[in-house]
């Protein structure tokens, strides 16, 4: 029997959808729906209940656990459209939040006040507002997949309170912090690598992932066309940038341009010194053998000795990004040119990241200003003067 209708009632109808048996007891399993309105109605309920079935998007009956859901949610949904580094968080946060929790309840009987719960026990455990908002990001997609898929009525999560994230406050090197840091890492061999990361801006997946033929060295510019993902296990791969407007062409500074020069003539006699054992994929920053390079590796071994050569204080590999835009805003550079080179979706996204950098640009557009409208004292009474003694 592929589907019923069994009537409950003056226009009431449950609809029952065959959708195969339990893989541990053999039982046959249904997914169940009450129905109100004409029997025609229920009629067409089932009909296009046992067409989605028939194209696979049925996954599991009424019963099913959400722990089993969310494997078939993980593997149908998000993982076609998920990059590999994405997916691995999304399955490391069910798997060390969610599942232990809620992984055995049925689906169809999760409540708002159950997740309410589950938010708020991790807060109990000390974990922050981002890590519980993050879960929540998670699960409202998957939830929301449930209901596209008519497994759930309405999504459990929109009915949930999160909690408020606070803005921690953003780690830079100021810009004489950042020659020190430039000087420094011209001793090391990513010096080249390290140089372009704090004057584009680039996300260190980015500049992980650059290939010669990205960088055109005589006109000064370098073209992002994609990232560098490290997956569960220890293989590589490239992958799309993260948004289309990550796909960007930036403009080196010259003196950039020229270290890259130098390194480009280091790499061909590394290239040349290792022989067979070298690994050509076109990248401009590799490890000796022309592999790519660990993000963690960089962090922990190049970046960290640089930073504790130079006197500087701890920061993440992340923050040279921060540091370019904060330094470019500094400069004068306008904001749509600095969200432009960080590959932002708008110049307003960009200002309200930077936000701490505001006070300095305002102080600096006043002072502008005044000297165009208002002229310096003495040469005001100067020119007074003259025009007094002409008279």
């Amino acid at each position: 029997m592929a589907g019923q209708i069994v009537a409950r009632g003056e226009r009431t109808w449950l609809v029952r959808v065959y959708v195969g048996r339990d893989s541990e007891t053999g039982k046959r399993q249904y997914q169940s729906k009450t129905i109100h309105g004409a029997k025609k109605d229920a009629q067409r309920y089932l009909n296009e209940s046992l067409r989605d079935r028939d194209m696979g998007i049925i996954v599991e009956p009424e019963t099913a656990a959400l722990g089993r859901y969310l494997d078939k949610w993980l593997e149908a949904s998000a993982k076609p459209r998920l990059r590999a580094k994405t997916l691995g968080d999304y399955e490391k946060l069910l798997t060390r939040y969610v599942r232990p929790v809620m992984g055995g309840r049925p689906l169809a009987k999760i409540r708002p006040l159950e997740i309410q719960s589950l938010y708020r026990e991790m807060q109990e455990r000390g974990l922050s507002a981002r890590t519980v908002r993050y879960t929540h990001a998670v699960l409202h997609s998957a939830f929301s997949q449930a209901v596209k898929w008519r497994m759930l009525a309405q999504n459990p999560t929109d009915c949930v309170d999160l909690p408020r994230q606070t803005r921690t406050e953003m780690k830079v090197l100021s810009p004489d912090e950042t020659r020190r840091f430039l000087e420094e890492a011209r001793k090391d061999r990513l010096g080249a690598m390290f140089a372009v990361a704090v004057t584009t801006g680039l996300r260190p997946s980015e500049y992980l992932a650059l290939k010669w033929s990205d960088l055109d060295l005589p006109s000064a510019k370098l073209t992002v066309n994609r990232s560098l993902d490290w997956m569960k296990g220890g293989g590589w791969q490239f992958q799309e940038t993260k948004r289309p407007a990550s796909r960007r062409t930036v403009k080196l500074q010259g003196a950039v341009s020229r270290i890259l020069q130098q390194h480009q003539t280091d790499q061909a006699k590394e290239r040349s010194d290792a022989g067979e054992k070298w690994q050509e994929h076109g990248l401009a920053f590799t490890t000796r053998n022309g592999g790519p390079l660990d993000e963690r590796n960089v962090a922990q071994e190049n970046f960290a000795k640089i930073l504790t050569a130079a006197g500087l204080p701890a920061i993440r590999l992340y923050d040279l990004r921060h540091t370019a835009a904060t330094v470019a805003l500094i400069a004068g550079v306008p904001p749509k040119v600095v969200s432009e080179m960080l590959g932002h979706a708008s110049a307003a996204f960009t200002l309200d990241v930077y936000a701490h950098v505001l006070p300095h640009m305002q102080d600096q557009a006043a002072a502008q200003v005044e000297a165009l409208l208002f002229p310096p004292l003495e040469t005001a009474r100067t020119s007074h003067r003259k025009k007094a003694q002409a008279r």
